[in-house]
């Protein structure tokens, strides 16, 4: 256990500073830390299930759950009401009543009172899991506690809770409020107060950490607001005067808290706010008369989980002298448990604590209950029925009595005894990981706040001696982090995350017990883990990564301790470390081992050479594991060479220049050390070159990158050049891409400023003579890339030019031939190269492209690069066609009749023009930019025509550029009489085309008569078929422009070529197909009847001289066809006539029912003058009624203007709806109109006394029913309706003329103008569609 006290008396700026780091880690890390318990859920969630091997059983439902009122009611000395099936569970022994001195800071030298207990010896458990908790002094707070208590008199602090913020409560009733940072933030409260009230005895944070709840010595309860630091609220009728508080806490309910006083009672404090007013409303829920509390704790769930079922019923844990209870307080008061303790010591303190824990993958609350030296686990959990279960869990035994209980997670429990030693338990094994002695903290116990000094003591005896070691309000946990309140100081411990723990036995130099405590982390053995996530398998990568620093710093640290150290002989024989490591593949330690060892860097080389030199030699394969051993080499060979570590770190710079020429000397030895008589000359070498020359050649490099430019760093240049040559040039061992690899090394080592290397020339004429002209022609393309690499590292100056390109095109090495015309701007021989090569040649249009194309080459660069283009036009068409026609149409679009003489072949032309024209070829050129003249359009069409004639019609349809009397001589050219037609069609010579088409299907037709039966039947029926569907499909598209006499002039003659084969069937050779022909014939019938009038289709039939002579049973067929047709039309007709009479006699009686409507006024007086209509003198004035419900006289709207005149007629607009807004009063009224809206009214004259009976006019006005204006257009309406018009126009109109009218005068007036209707359209089409139903 780390200690960290500081007794120095530091100011306080300076504490609050140096300590900000140690609180950052506590509360800073607040969210990480707070979620402890809960990453703990998940884990065990993870755990197997015979990892819980508890012996757990339910507890017994009794019929009837007892009462509030009876367990109040119950004594002492009776039955106990609750009584498990199993006492020996209880391990309820005899416990003597002696009478124990308080274990307080004030007597902390009593003696160890352990030896009255159960003694068992404390196994070693810091070897086994190092240091689990880490505890840290809070310096600002203590400094600040202190200064308070100094300055402003706030006496000793006394209570402390902890949210987010951290409270201290002082025995002058003052509470000091302090963030994450350790300043203070509030002061809450006065010593005035204090003095009224006393000391503050508890205090209670709310979740949302926004109130701060504090309990007095004295009784009273204040509650602040810790935003602005008001006083909200002061209760002094809770409870009992004359009783100290000795518990307050919130529950989940922000509005509901808990108290408990020293006289044993339990209160509800229920906050309110009426009307402004905060008042507080209390209940007790259980009296001290009965039995004392002395313990109270309601159950808290995180947001995590604050939907668990259980959370409902706001769970609260009492702890009296006597018995435990669990009772609900919502949704009603309920008791859930009781639990007697049986026989205890008497001044042992109750002690309670929740926690949710994971037990058989669900997540419920655990209640943890212990007075004495047995802690209790009941689980509670809520079934389907909503009835709480609690299930006895394994219970604790301890040696030492216990003062405080608090769960760190669900895994981890803090033990605190009564001499002042904190136990860290493992739940589940019940396993003691640590003991760490807090008697420096000089704890703070409650025993005043018990024994009730303040108001004159006035408590049980059996109160009081519990109190003697009572420490509730001393401790408070909150995230993982548990807070120790002393006398002058705040400690916070927590546990240490698993990287922590294994460093902190590093730091005491304990290298096996952290190598062991890793490993249990890595098999997942360890007890109170923190800080490892994610699944098993990530956590033991984790693991692993800090066990290999652990043993390199073991390996180090017992290699420095070596006896002898240098002297290999003596390192195998005392540790056995090489050969450890050589057997079990560990070659990085075995490297580390001699190079930290014994500086001895040449061994491990010698070592790995011998491994991979033999199958290298021999020509084998090398398996992974000789791999993974020369890849290890290399990387080894380099870092030596670089002056750097392997496999980390750096070499002592004092041994740099001694490893490098070491180094060196080994690679170029000339033999190895236990050579045979057949071995080659340099094998070090020469096995790195085979092994991987590209990489061995690499690393040099680096090495000759980072050699100073002395004297000798240049002769172990020269030297292992010479080395490099003898060993590959000398040898045909190596493959073409190995020898080219060297050279393109030498070549980049030449090429520097700074050389001083020497090549002989003559060798670069013998590699390029390797690589041009080898013994076969395999490795092609490996031999020209690994010149091409060797020439643009800078070996071409190390060639002539001229032979270089000879040799090259010999070869057929056309990429090195490409970089050379590069290099001399000959840009038309390159694209020979690429039209050579088989490999690139597709790629010669986007370099000609580029060329043309991107700035910078010269006029005669492009013109001589176009000249070869045209000179290879047909081979680049016939390579890709698209791209050819591209390339031509972007560069050089006024050409193009140039590059079509140059195409002799016509097949290549025609691909070419295909390219150039079809847009359906993909080619992106705007086809209106190339202005190509019709003829050669129409060369693409001939074209077309010879090499693809069953595409002519589709690419004429999207073709544009083409005269079409020079297209129709070409197409009857090549007798393609479909085209024809559709030509002559688009010329507008439809006669000719449908003699075409006719012409065709006359002969088609006289192909299937002639025919013998071992014809292909199908096939010409399919033609056929074919043939008169598109002849059918000439006659339908243009019969809408023709007359009748011309539309009979295409129809009837096709007509009479379908019905000519049939006229033949009564001759000596039958056709063979009369069904099919009939049923031909019936379609042209059905598409002629659309144009043509049926009595002239029957009269043309009956004139024909065959039928004319009794043979109408031949057409049968035919005539009773189209009489189905005309049956099915009529049948049509008549349903649809049906269909529209139900609609107009619906609509007519929607309209009548709707113009008959009256308008019912509200009142019977003007709503303008507000008289009476009847009393009114004028004669000629009007009654206007809107069905609004307002009344009016016209005389009075008049005066109002409230009438708008459109269209010669006079509209009225309601003066009392319209006035709310009178402002564009005038705009808004015409916008109504138009819109409308307007109200509608009725007019009515309105004489002012009663006319006499003989007068002719009123017997006139009362025989004689007279119209509106807007009766008399319903009635157009409807008689234009009754014409035959159609429903919908109909509807359309009546909706529009309704919302349109605005009043319906009584008397007649001017009717409106002409109305045109959208029913006497020519062109309206019906519509067959159900009625709609609506509503009057």
């Amino acid at each position: 256990m780390e200690n960290e006290p500081d007794h120095e008396n530091v100011e306080q700026s300076l504490c609050a500073k140096t300590t900000e780091e140690e609180l950052n880690k506590s509360f800073n890390l607040e969210a990480s830390l707070s979620k402890f318990s809960y990453i703990d859920l998940d884990k065990e969630l993870e755990f197997k299930n015979d990892l819980i091997d508890d012996k757990e059983f339910d507890i017994p439902q009794v019929d009837t759950p007892p009462t509030l009122e009876s367990i109040l009611n119950e004594t002492d000395d009776e039955e106990e009401s609750f009584v498990l099936e199993d006492p020996t569970l209880l391990n309820i022994d005899t416990i003597d009543s002696h009478s124990y001195d308080t274990s307080s800071v004030a007597s902390s030298d009593s003696g160890d009172r352990t030896n009255l207990k159960r003694k068992k010896k404390l196994p070693d458990s810091f070897s086994l899991h190092g240091s689990v908790m880490r505890h840290s002094l809070l310096k600002g707070i203590s400094a600040q506690i202190v200064s308070a208590a100094d300055k402003v008199d706030a006496g000793l602090p006394t209570a402390i809770a902890v949210s987010s913020l951290i409270a201290v409560g002082t025995s002058h009733g003052l509470a000091l409020i302090f963030d994450q940072n350790q300043a203070l933030r509030l002061c809450l409260g006065n010593t005035s107060v204090g003095g009224q009230y006393g000391a503050i005895s508890a205090l209670s944070i709310n979740n949302d950490c926004s109130r701060l709840l504090c309990g007095f010595a004295k009784g009273q309860i204040t509650m602040w607001d810790l935003a602005s630091g008001k006083l909200l609220r002061s209760i002094t009728d809770a409870h009992p005067p004359g009783t100290a508080i000795l518990h307050i806490k919130f529950t989940d309910d922000p509005t509901l808290a808990i108290c408990n006083d020293s006289g044993g009672s339990v209160f509800e404090l229920t906050f309110k706010r009426v009307m402004g007013v905060r008042t507080c409303e209390s209940r007790c829920l259980f009296s001290g008369s009965k039995g004392e509390v002395c313990c109270i704790e309601p159950l808290h769930s995180k947001p995590e989980l604050k939907d668990h079922p259980i959370t409902q019923f706001s769970l609260l844990a009492m702890a009296s002298l006597t018995k435990i209870l669990v009772i609900g307080l919502k949704p009603s008061l309920k008791v859930w448990m009781t639990f007697p303790y049986g026989r205890m010591d008497p001044s042992s303190v109750p002690l309670l604590a929740w926690h949710f824990v994971a037990v058989h993958n669900y997540v419920n609350p655990m209640l943890a209950f212990c007075r004495g030296d047995v802690v209790h686990f009941l689980l509670v959990k809520r079934d389907e029925s909503g009835a709480i279960h609690v299930t006895k869990q394994k219970h604790l035994h301890l040696y030492y009595d216990l003062i405080n209980f608090t769960w760190i997670n669900s895994r981890t429990v803090v033990l605190l005894d009564s001499v002042e030693k904190l136990h860290v338990i493992d739940r589940q094994t019940q396993e003691e990981l640590e003991t760490v002695e807090i008697s420096e903290v000089q704890l703070v116990y409650n025993s005043s706040h018990f024994k009730s000094l303040a108001t004159g003591g006035n408590v049980s005896q059996a109160l009081a001696l519990v109190g003697e070691k009572a420490c509730y309000q001393s401790i408070s946990s909150y995230g993982g982090q548990i807070f120790y309140l002393g006398t002058k100081s705040v400690y916070v411990m927590m546990l240490r995350s698993w990287r922590e723990r294994v460093d902190h036995l590093l730091k005491q130099d304990c290298l096996t017990e952290a190598l062991a405590l890793a490993w249990s982390f890595h098999e997942g053995k360890a007890k109170a883990v923190v800080g490892l996530s994610g699944d098993a398998s990530k956590r033991k990568a984790v693991v692993a990564d800090r066990m290999v620093e652990i043993l390199f710093h073991y390996a180090d640290r017992a290699l420095k301790k070596c006896p002898d150290q240098g002297k290999i002989q003596v390192m195998e024989q005392h540790f056995q470390v090489v050969l450890m490591c050589w057997e079990n593949r560990l070659y990085d330690a075995m490297i580390y081992v001699y190079n930290r060892g014994m500086n001895e860097f040449i061994s491990p080389m010698e070592k790995l050479f011998r491994v991979i030199s033999p199958p290298l030699n021999a020509g084998r394969t090398l398996t992974d594991e000789q791999v993974v051993m020369g890849n290890k080499l290399l990387v080894y060979i380099s870092c030596c060479l670089a002056g750097r570590a392997y496999p980390l770190g750096d070499i002592p710079e004092d041994l740099v220049p001694l490893v490098k020429n070491q180094v060196f000397e080994f690679l170029i030895r000339l033999h190895s050390a236990e050579a045979s008589p057949e071995e080659e000359i340099y094998p070090y070498v020469r096995t790195l070159l085979h092994f991987d020359t590209r990489e061995f050649l690499n690393v040099l490099a680096l090495t000759f990158e980072d050699f100073k430019n002395d004297k000798q760093a240049v002769e172990y240049q020269q030297r292992i050049v010479d080395i490099l040559l003898k060993v590959m040039v000398e040898n045909s061992d190596f493959t073409p891409s190995q020898v080219g690899c060297l050279f393109t090394f030498l070549a980049r080592q030449l090429a520097k400023p700074d050389n001083t290397l020497f090549v002989n020339r003559t060798l670069f004429d013998q590699v390029l003579e390797f690589l041009c002209s080898p013994d076969d022609d395999s490795r092609h393309s490996e031999r020209q890339q690994v010149l091409l690499e060797l020439l643009q590292a800078g070996g071409i100056v190390q060639f002539e030019e001229s032979r270089l390109i000879r040799m090259a095109e010999k070869a057929e090495f056309y990429q090195i031939c490409e970089f050379m015309y590069e290099r001399e701007h000959q840009y038309d021989k390159i694209i020979d190269c690429y039209l050579r090569d088989p490999l690139r040649e597709e790629e010669v249009f986007n370099y000609i492209h580029n060329i043309l194309s991107i700035p910078g080459h010269s006029a005669e660069e492009k013109q001589s690069v176009w000249q070869k283009a045209m000179d290879h036009i047909e081979e680049l068409v016939s390579l890709k066609p698209c791209k050819a026609a591209e390339l031509v149409a972007t560069h050089f679009s006024e050409q193009i009749e140039i590059v079509i003489k140059k195409l002799q072949n016509q097949v290549l032309l025609f691909k070419f023009l295909r390219s150039l024209l079809d847009p359906r070829e993909g080619i992106h050129v705007n086809q209106e930019s190339l202005q190509m003249p019709p003829s050669v359009t129409e060369q693409f069409i001939e074209l077309l025509c010879q090499f693809d004639p069953n595409q002519v019609i589709e690419t004429l349809q999207i073709l544009e550029c083409y005269r079409l009397e020079e297209t129709i001589q070409i197409t009857q050219k090549y007798q393609l009489h479909e085209v024809t037609a559709y030509l002559l069609e688009k010329k507008g010579d439809i006669h000719g085309a449908f003699l075409i088409m006719l012409k065709r299907l006359q002969s088609k037709l006289q192909e299937i008569t002639h025919q013998d039966e071992k014809a292909k039947e199908d096939l010409s029926l399919k033609d056929v078929e074919d043939t008169m569907v598109e002849t059918i499909a000439l006659c339908q598209r243009n019969s809408h422009n023709l007359n009748q006499q011309q539309r009979e002039a295409l129809w009837f003659p096709l007509l009479e070529a379908m019905m000519a084969p049939q006229k033949l069937s009564g001759s000596a050779a039958p056709h063979l197909h009369p069904e099919a022909l009939r049923s031909l014939t019936m379609q042209v019938l059905n598409s002629m009847a659309a144009f043509i009038a049926l009595p002239s289709i029957l009269q043309r039939i009956l004139q024909d001289p065959v039928y004319g002579k009794g043979k109408l049973g031949e057409i049968q067929g035919l005539i009773l066809g189209m009489l189905d047709t005309f049956n099915y039309e009529q049948t049509l007709l008549e349903t649809t006539t049906s269909l529209l009479n139900q609609d107009l006699h619906w609509s007519l009686c929607n309209l009548r029912a709707s113009v008959t409507r009256g308008l019912n006024p509200k009142q019977d007086y003007c709503s303008i003058c507000l008289q009476q209509y009847k009393r009114r003198q004028e004669m000629a004035d009007e009654i206007i009624v809107f069905s609004c419900g307002h009344l009016y006289h016209s005389f009075c709207l008049q005066n109002k203007e409230c009438t708008i005149e459109t269209e010669g007629r006079t509209r009225w607009t309601c003066y009392k709806c319209s006035s709310s807004n009178k402002a564009g009063k005038l705009s808004e009224n015409s916008s109504e109109i138009k819109k409308g809206k307007t109200a509608p009214s009725q007019v009515k004259m309105s004489p002012p006394c009663p006319p006499s009976k003989g007068d002719p006019a009123v017997k006139k006005a009362a025989s004689e029913p007279v119209l509106d204006p807007q009766q008399i257009q319903a009635f157009d309406q409807l008689c234009r309706l009754y014409r035959g018009s159609s429903r919908l126009a109909l509807l359309t109109e009546l909706s529009q003329n309704r919302s349109s009218d605005s009043y319906r005068p009584f008397s007649g007036s001017q009717s409106g103008p002409a109305f045109n209707s959208i029913f006497q359209n020519e062109n309206f089409q019906l519509q067959l569609i159900p009625p709609p139903v609506t509503e009057d």
